[in-house]
């Protein structure tokens, strides 16, 4: 578990703490994700391409977001993120000789009006969810030719979690033509719980299981271990990585207190699902 920075708000300081895990699952011969952990960002890239490159983009895609000014501010914007991305990708496709791509999901702390908001961005399939009050919500919205067929009414979501073509995004960066991100913004809530992972978590271990293990286990890098091997569990088809990042403190202290002592351990909803 890394405690990684403090944030204070209008009213209240919170500590942000994060636990994070990868594995390379039980059928890939690499590990092709790549993770990044600061005090200010978070983010989880997939690659894509195989025989090393797909390593490659997603390293590469990491180390961007690592040698970044952004990391120093405290008021980033999604301009100046996507502008980063911008760069990430041209480079990638430098390294790669546009072989090799990577799917991108991440979280950047900054401020508005004064107060601490999440700034999420992705690409691709990797996917943000925000844990809050024992709920589960999806951040991010897939950028995948399942995703589309859902939205178009033709297929359902438990139907793209079969389909064929599940795997084949629309967006990545370092290959295709659509490097545009999606951005949210939305205000720290001491309580909450951030999660961001590639799909080797997400096609293993369905929604309802991830919130149950998020809502059940307190600390976040026995959450983040314990995803990683529900998905080896049932199958660790893919690379596997995990980042879960809390929200410690300010006016819901006692709510997170609270919430702490009625969570289990890491064990028992390992295999869930």
């Amino acid at each position: 578990m890394t405690e990684t920075t403090t944030a204070e708000g209008a009213d209240d300081v919170v500590r942000i703490v994060s636990g994070f895990t990868t594995d390379r699952g039980l059928r890939r011969e690499l590990n092709e994700d790549s993770l990044i952990v600061t005090d200010t960002l978070f983010a989880v890239a997939d690659g894509m391409g195989g025989h090393e490159a797909g390593e490659v983009a997603s390293g590469v895609c990491v180390r961007t977001l690592g040698e970044s000014e952004l990391l120093a501010r405290t008021d980033a914007t999604a301009a100046q993120v996507q502008e980063l991305l911008e760069a990430a990708d041209a480079r990638i496709r430098e390294e790669t000789g546009s072989r090799a791509g990577t799917t991108l999901t991440g979280v950047v702390l900054t401020r508005e009006a004064g107060r601490p908001y999440w700034l999420f961005f992705n690409v691709g399939d990797s996917r943000s969810y925000r844990l809050y009050q024992h709920r589960l919500r999806q951040i991010s919205v897939d950028h995948s030719e399942v995703q589309e067929l859902v939205d178009l009414g033709h297929i359902t979501p438990e139907e793209a979690l079969v389909h064929p073509r599940r795997h084949v995004v629309t967006r990545a960066l370092g290959t295709g033509v659509d490097i545009a991100a999606d951005f949210w913004l939305l205000p720290l809530e001491p309580g909450e719980r951030i999660l961001l992972c590639s799909d080797g978590l997400t096609v293993e271990v369905p929604d309802e299981a991830i919130g149950r293990v998020l809502d059940a286990v307190a600390d976040p890098q026995a959450a983040a271990d314990t995803l990683v091997q529900a998905a080896l569990a049932n199958g660790g088809r893919d690379n596997i990585t995990v980042v879960v990042i809390d929200v410690v403190g300010g006016s819901g202290a006692a709510d997170d207190a609270g919430d702490a002592e009625g969570r289990g351990d890491a064990t028992g909803s390992a295999t869930a699902g």
